[in-house]
């Protein structure tokens, strides 16, 4: 069987977290700093001072720059990136599937649980009924596609629907 996933991709991505977080964090701190200096300039002002109102809109500019930073590098970077980890976490521990199936073709990309994967398609044969259902594995985006045929039967463990090894039978 070809594993999908070694060790070290967990590890990688978690450090890819961490240095997200790392940057976030001293954005963070740099805000911060500037916030404490311009309550401090603030505060330093004599009563009824005019220069009050343009350390306010100095305060408002910086705050809402760091909110114009803040929503598309959580909401981009570190979300995408902390959903990967995820479904790395859930692989290792989670329960897996084997299956035997004839591959039928590959379908458009999508997204699975925050991550981006194509689409493998199985035929599986109906245990009840005298007809063949479709199965939609999917594979990660990240890594390269297996080398599938279509007709060729695969032996394939997943988890989640997530192709975690194969082996390709004919």
């Amino acid at each position: 069987m070809v594993d999908i996933y070694q060790d070290e991709d967990l590890y990688n991505a978690v450090k890819q977290q961490r240095r997200i977080l790392g940057v976030y964090f001293a954005v963070i701190a740099l805000f911060l700093g500037g916030l404490a200096a311009f309550l401090t300039l603030y505060l330093l002002l004599p009563y009824g001072s005019p220069n009050g109102t343009w350390i306010i809109v100095a305060t408002s500019i910086w705050t809402a720059l760091f909110i114009a930073f803040s929503f598309p590098y959580m909401g981009i970077s570190f979300k995408r990136c902390h959903a990967y980890v995820k479904m790395l976490r859930f692989i290792t521990l989670g329960l897996k599937e084997s299956m035997t199936a004839p591959f039928a073709g590959i379908e458009d990309w999508t997204t699975h649980d925050g991550v981006d994967v194509n689409v493998a398609v199985f035929n599986v044969p109906n245990r009840k009924r005298e007809e063949e259902m479709v199965r939609q594995v999917f594979v990660d985006g990240e890594k390269d596609f297996p080398p599938f045929e279509e007709g060729h039967s695969v032996r394939f463990v997943t988890q989640g629907n997530l192709l975690v090894s194969y082996e390709i039978l004919d």
